[in-house]
């Protein structure tokens, strides 16, 4: 019988390229969160393949950016220091015949390592003929040293299989680090605050969403099985605390409705949501409230 591989794999990229999309779609279900800004995913995010030919563990890393602040710095030191510790990097571009400072710095982070990186071309979908994915492989060849190279639509799930095909060529072997049932290592408490930040990235408008975060104060089961959760949406100014309550707080009533129905799917319970809005001033510039709020600069 032929020995399972089992290893992990680091999902690199500029903001934006749709890690999280390609991540969520190779699981099959929705653990990381999703939107058109960029720096959506601001932790390491672990989520979990396994099938018969064994078992990839994803890391989903914040978008390798410019930072401006600490919260900037954060993100970008929790996706280089990833690197160190995977099997396999898939390096996700778009399709584009300019190669740009940004990817510039991660080719040259990757150059680093002795580590096999996949190119993923994603977004595939968009192109108006086929053909041209000749020409973005060929501006990408020689960009870096790749194991391989995969045009992909993460979207649209073109190619999927012969990308999983590929990480388990390039795996070691050896026994599963999770159970056959794990999807990720986050806990409830994390993918709830997760599913609601991602609820306002998407409804707010483009001034706020960088300055949110949201902490989950409290999350309890009835016994009739109702689940209590009480959550809280940090912003930056008073101006941004009235624009996610909205007028009359129409704005906080989407974003927990839209948060309420994903959480309840995820949880596969009846879920009585309350959002609260909170001003702290400069908190991506504050380590004390960024360790509050989940970004310990001091594990990195």
């Amino acid at each position: 019988m032929a020995q399972k591989k089992s290893g992990f794999v680091a999902l690199v990229g500029r903001p934006n390229v749709g890690k999280s999309t390609l991540m969520n779609h190779l699981i099959g279900q929705k653990i990381a969160i999703t939107s058109d800004k960029p720096q959506t995913t601001r932790n390491q995010i672990r989520t979990i393949y396994t099938d018969s030919r064994g078992q990839i563990v994803f890391l989903d890393t914040p978008g390798i950016h410019k930072a401006k602040n600490k919260l900037g710095e954060y993100m970008v030191s929790a996706a280089e220091h990833t690197f160190q510790e995977v099997d396999v990097i898939l390096w996700l571009v778009e399709p584009t015949t300019f190669i740009g400072a940004g990817e510039r710095h991660i080719a040259e982070e990757l150059g680093k390592t002795n580590i096999p990186v996949i190119l993923v071309i994603n977004k595939i979908d968009k192109l108006k003929k086929r053909e041209d994915i000749l020409t973005y492989i060929d501006v990408y060849k020689d960009v870096c040293d790749f194991a391989e190279i995969v045009p992909l639509s993460a979207l649209k799930e073109t190619n999927k299989e012969l990308l999983l095909s590929l990480l388990f060529k390039y795996l070691p072997e050896g026994p599963q680090f999770y159970d056959e049932e794990t999807v990720t290592d986050q806990p409830m408490r994390q993918i709830a605050a997760e599913l609601i930040r991602e609820k306002a990235l998407r409804l707010l408008s483009d001034e706020i969403p960088h300055g949110i975060a949201v902490t989950i104060e409290k999350m309890q089961e009835r016994p009739n099985g109702i689940i209590d959760v009480e959550a809280s949406i940090i912003c930056e100014k008073d101006s941004h605390k009235g624009i996610v309550i909205g007028k009359g707080g129409a704005m906080l009533k989407r974003i927990g409705s839209d948060a309420r129905r994903e959480i309840e799917h995820m949880m596969d319970a009846k879920v009585n949501l309350q959002l609260w809005v909170k001003v702290r001033r400069e908190w991506r510039d504050s380590e004390l409230y960024m360790k509050n709020y989940g970004y310990n600069v001091k594990d990195l």
